[in-house]
C-alpha cells in the first residue's frame, strides 16, 4: 500500500466574501428548506470552492486526486459525514477565510469492497475570530460489481417528529451543483451515474442533504445550534419523494433524511443547542 504520511499536516487557505448575490442565490435553490438568519445555515458550502481548468479534472469531474487530496487507488467519490461547531454565525458582507488541512489518510474493508477515507479540518475565520470549524470525512470507493448490491433496511418511524415533506428534481441538483461548483457528475449525469458509478439514477448531493437537516433544526429550536454532526447511510436518488425529520433526544435533536416510499434514511444527524443563542 502507498504511503500517504506525506499529505498529513498540508494546509492551504482561501478568502471569499458572502455576498449579496450568493445569499440571494443560495436562498432561492434551496427555498422552503432554509431556518432563520441574515446568512442561514450551510452557506459556508458554497464558499471558496476547488477551481480547476477542464485538463486537471478526473473522470468524474471532480479536481484529479493529487491536486488537493491525494490520489487514492479508488475511482469512487462520495461524503462520508462530519462534523460542525458553530462559534458565532456568519453576517452579509463577511470576507471568510477557511484554512484546510488533511489531518489523516485511512483505509477499510467494508461490506461492498476497499474503503479509502480522507479526513479534512476546516477552520473559517472573519478578521482572524473563528465561527466555524469543520472536520469532513471523504470516502473513496471501488467500482460497483452486482453482487455487492443490498437492500437497506426500512428505518423506524418517529411518531413525534417534525418534519418537511419535499421531492427533489434534477433543476434543483444543477442549481446546487453550480452553487456550490461541484462538478461531480452523478448529479446531473445520468448515463454517467447510471453506467458507470451504479447508480438507479442521478444522485442527491451529501452537502444538500446536510443543509435540510442543519436548517430544520435551526427552525426548531429558533437559532444556530452549537454542534452538529451528520453521517451518510445510503445514496439519496432523485425525484423519490423523501422526509426531513427531527425529534427532541437528551438536549438536543436527531435528525435523519428519509425515503418516503421505502422509510429507508438516507442520511443521519444530531445537532447539539446548548450553546450559540
Amino acid at each position: 500500500m502507498h504511503d500517504y504520511s506525506d499529505w498529513i499536516d498540508r494546509t492551504y487557505s482561501r478568502s471569499e466574501p458572502i455576498s449579496e448575490r450568493l445569499i440571494a442565490q443560495y436562498r432561492a435553490t434551496m427555498a422552503g428548506t432554509l431556518g432563520p438568519g441574515d446568512v442561514p445555515p450551510g452557506l459556508h458550502w458554497c464558499l471558496v470552492p476547488d477551481v480547476v481548468t477542464p485538463d486537471q479534472m478526473g473522470r468524474d469531474c471532480h479536481p484529479r486526486t493529487g491536486i488537493f487530496l491525494p490520489a487514492l487507488p479508488l475511482p469512487r467519490r462520495m461524503w462520508a459525514g462530519g462534523e460542525l461547531w458553530f462559534h458565532a454565525p456568519f453576517a452579509p458582507g463577511d470576507m471568510v477565510t477557511r484554512e484546510t488541512t488533511i489531518a489523516d489518510v485511512s483505509f477499510k474493508q467494508g461490506r461492498s469492497g476497499k474503503l479509502g477515507f480522507v479526513t479534512q479540518w476546516h477552520v473559517y475565520r472573519v478578521d482572524g475570530a473563528e465561527r466555524l470549524t469543520e472536520w469532513q470525512d471523504i470516502v473513496y470507493r471501488e467500482d460497483p460489481k452486482p453482487e455487492q448490491a443490498r437492500m437497506p433496511e426500512r428505518a423506524e418511524d418517529w411518531p413525534d417528529a417534525i418534519a418537511w415533506h419535499l421531492t427533489t428534481d434534477s433543476t434543483l441538483l444543477f442549481r446546487f451543483s453550480a452553487l456550490t461548483f461541484n462538478g461531480h457528475r452523478i448529479h446531473y449525469d445520468y448515463p454517467y451515474a447510471t453506467g458507470v458509478e451504479g447508480y438507479e439514477g442521478l444522485v442527491v448531493h451529501g452537502p444538500m442533504q446536510a443543509v435540510w437537516m442543519i436548517n430544520l433544526a435551526a427552525h426548531v429550536i429558533g437559532h444556530l445550534p452549537a454542534r452538529f454532526t451528520y453521517r451518510g447511510l445510503t445514496p439519496l436518488i432523485c425525484d423519490l419523494p423523501v422526509l426531513v425529520e427531527a425529534r427532541e433526544t437528551g438536549g438536543g435533536l436527531d435528525l435523519r433524511v428519509r425515503r418516503k416510499g421505502d422509510g429507508v434514511a438516507t442520511m443521519v444527524g444530531r445537532v447539539e443547542q446548548d450553546i450559540l443563542t
